[in-house]
């Protein structure tokens, strides 16, 4: 997307507000690793077995899958500001009930509160942050991900050095956490409005009559009855300490949080979503027998275990793509539908393990983990159809594929346009202006396309603008240059998630209509993160058969090429 000219943007330089909610999203995603080092100290300490202390997954997770039913509702009602401070505070003080409890009963019905706090904090966290981003959502994002690949990674980590000292630790830090992010939140996130429409309490539940989201969300619930079965029983195998065991989830995490932001966008462009999920499938379940059959060695289990991050981190990132592409109804809504189910796989499994281990051996709840994520397969395979024509799918449905709308009167002859591609930002305008003296320069007609873009990071997915907010925001532009005597029309590419992708498709819309000239402004995400998820300006320099120019509104536009895209890179490390 377009960006203010100079040097790119930093991301962290955020207000105040989207650091207070990108703080706490750290310590919930710490949220599951935090607990895993502790599971053989709980058990040990409390004189539980491990089929007991598993349903400190189950309460949590089965309760979290039931809140995401009324989240939606609840946060249209109340703002998403208000249902993020109480969650929050729910999270703060179900963590220190837990810390205080002497029982494994007592643990299991705190863990239940707390997951009632996790289902309103993750059902908003990313759109607050967005919505309280300045200069652009693009920094915003790269912040919210690099909160979820910190929280992934150092949760282990912290859980196991506090676990260390006390199987308590762990529980009494996450409260303290979360109470410092509290009191930022209240101190520095302002009151959002609330949708004018209020979401019906009942609306995911009704969203589930329809076949796509269904059988995504069934595929998810599968998948996650073998993620969480590894979560919860893989710790007993290694015969580690805290320390220890924190440190092989750490690495997992790594690769969780790597994977999911790095290489899954580059997979999904390459081979399409649903063949990557069928190899990542049929791989974790490789991985999944590999450990119930060397259940009984320790060094198998901890690189099988560690291993498994690779792929998780990617099903995390794609099954949400997947739910968005399917799914006719809001993405909120979606998201709720969805999460109720894949967190009711993860509650059932833990519980259904430990009754298996109690019965039989250990190995044979991993087997079933393996089976359930062959199983995924064939339910994937029959939404087959619907993924694939929702990912090349060009008309007004939800899609992958990049999709243009226009906006205002059509052109008035077929003269070949100078096109100039922006998002929303401050400099939009500015960017704009310039294209249109190019195109007066040129003798050439000029087109706004405004890049309109969801963003999908891990299970969340947000609007940053709404279709209402695009229109207007290319009408503004058109009524300005009308104002100085430019006549152009305008178009809105709408996108979901993948950059290149939106290149590409801009490349493609210039090339059928024969463009003279494309005009971008420069990228404030930084090479890092455009190689994660791609990047406009490269793909559609690559790709786009005209001219491609970079709009510097300080200096003449200039030429691109691969050579002056690495040095712009190169400039913006």
């Amino acid at each position: 997307m377009s960006a203010p000219h100079g040097k790119a943007a930093s991301p962290f330089r955020q207000p105040k507000a989207v650091w207070a909610v990108a703080f706490a999203c750290v310590i919930s995603f710490m949220g599951i690793g935090l607990v895993d080092p502790i599971l053989p100290a709980l058990a040990e300490s409390l004189h539980a077995t491990p089929s007991q202390v598993s349903l400190l997954f189950s309460s949590y997770l089965i309760v979290t899958a039931v809140a995401m039913l009324i989240v939606g509702w609840f946060s249209s009602r109340f703002g998403a500001k208000r249902t993020l401070v109480i969650g929050l505070a729910v999270i703060v003080v179900f963590s220190a009930l837990a810390g205080t409890s002497g029982s494994v009963d007592g643990i299991v019905g705190f863990r239940a509160g707390w997951g009632l706090g996790n289902a309103l904090f993750i059902a908003t966290s990313l759109a607050v942050i967005v919505a309280s981003a300045s200069g652009g959502f693009s920094g915003a994002i790269i912040l919210y991900e690099t909160a979820l690949g910190l929280g992934i990674a150092v949760g282990p980590l912290l859980g196991g050095e506090l676990g260390a000292v006390s199987w308590r630790g762990p529980f009494f830090g996450v409260a303290v956490l979360m109470a410092t992010a509290l009191v930022a939140t209240l101190a520095f996130v302002p009151s959002s409005p609330r949708p004018q429409r209020p979401t019906s309490p009942i609306a995911p539940l009704k969203a589930l009559r329809h076949r796509g989201l269904l059988t995504m969300g069934i595929m998810a619930l599968l998948y996650n009855w073998g993620f969480f079965t590894m979560l919860g029983y893989a710790p007993y195998p290694m015969k580690l300490d805290a320390h220890e065991l924190g440190l092989v989830f750490t690495g997992w995490g790594l690769l969780v949080a790597a994977f999911s932001v790095f290489f899954a966008p580059r997979l999904q462009a390459r081979y399409g979503t649903a063949p990557v999920l069928y190899a990542n499938l049929l791989g974790l379940s490789v991985v999944m027998a590999l450990i119930a059959a060397g259940v009984d060695s320790p060094t198998v289990v901890i690189v099988a275990v560690i291993v498994s991050g690779a792929f998780i981190g990617i099903n995390n990132t794609l099954t949400t793509q997947a739910v968005m592409l399917v799914s006719p109804v809001e993405r909120p809504v979606a998201s709720s539908a969805y999460g109720f189910l894949r967190f009711i796989g993860g509650g059932l499994a833990p519980h259904v393990a430990g009754k298996l281990a109690d019965a039989t051996d250990l190995s044979v709840p991993f087997y079933l983990g393996a089976g359930t994520f062959l199983l995924a397969i064939p339910v994937l395979a029959s939404g087959h159809r619907l993924l694939r024509q929702a990912e090349t799918d060009t008309g007004e449905s939800r899609s992958l594929t990049p999709s243009l709308t226009a906006v205002g009167a059509p052109a008035a002859d077929d003269a070949p346009p100078v096109i100039v591609a922006v998002g929303a930002h401050d400099k939009a305008a500015a960017i704009v202006d310039a294209a249109a003296r190019l195109a007066r320069e040129t003798g050439s007609p000029l087109e706004v396309v405004h890049v309109q873009q969801t963003a999908v990071v891990e299970e969340q997915a947000v609007d940053t603008e709404t279709d209402d907010q695009a229109r207007a925001a290319v009408t503004a532009h058109l009524d300005r240059l009308a104002a100085q005597g430019v006549t152009a029309t305008g178009q809105v590419l709408t996108s979901v998630g993948d950059h290149a992708a939106a290149g590409r498709a801009l490349a493609r819309h210039a090339s059928d209509i024969h463009a003279h000239t494309v005009a971008v402004g420069r990228s404030p995400r930084g090479p890092l993160t455009q190689f994660a998820d791609g990047s406009l300006t490269s793909a559609l320099t690559h790709a786009a058969a005209c001219t491609v120019v970079l709009v510097d509104t300080d200096h003449a536009p200039r030429r691109l090429s691969a050579a002056t895209l690495t040095e712009l890179h190169d400039s913006a490390a």
